[in-house]
């Protein structure tokens, strides 16, 4: 009696199907990310010298969430690419390790410009 389990396998048909599904809403996300970035820019031409450091810190917001959303989306490419479920797990662990890095990046970064902000915002109300 063999013990040698078949590994698992995603169907070729299935992996089309959700790659498809993947590219169509990428190019959802960009065309909405398109309108928001132009959305922003124009906010950000009537924004004041206060409002500037807070435009700063919204357009590195909305950059660090388009970073993790286009990781998302590579990183679902690549499950859908996968062979097996060994292949999956490492992809998965891959995925978290590298979010969990930028997401500390991305807090001293915010953290850093949103001081800068304040700091800026200090300067010009002071008499």
């Amino acid at each position: 009696m063999a013990t040698d389990k078949a590994p698992f396998e995603v169907p070729e048909q299935m992996r089309d199907f959700a790659e498809k599904s993947v590219d169509q809403a990428r190019k959802a996300f960009d065309d909405f990310m398109s309108v928001t970035q132009k959305a922003i820019s124009s906010a950000e031409e009537s924004a004041t010298a206060v409002q500037s450091g807070a435009a700063d810190v919204q357009k590195k917001s909305l950059s660090f969430a388009e970073e993790h959303v286009d990781a998302a989306f590579k990183f679902a490419q690549s499950m859908v690419k996968a062979k097996d479920v060994e292949e999956m797990m490492r992809l998965q662990q891959d995925f978290l390790r590298g979010q969990m890095e930028a997401l500390g990046e991305q807090a001293r970064d915010l953290s850093d410009t949103a001081a800068k902000a304040a700091q800026e915002a200090g300067k010009a109300v002071k008499p």
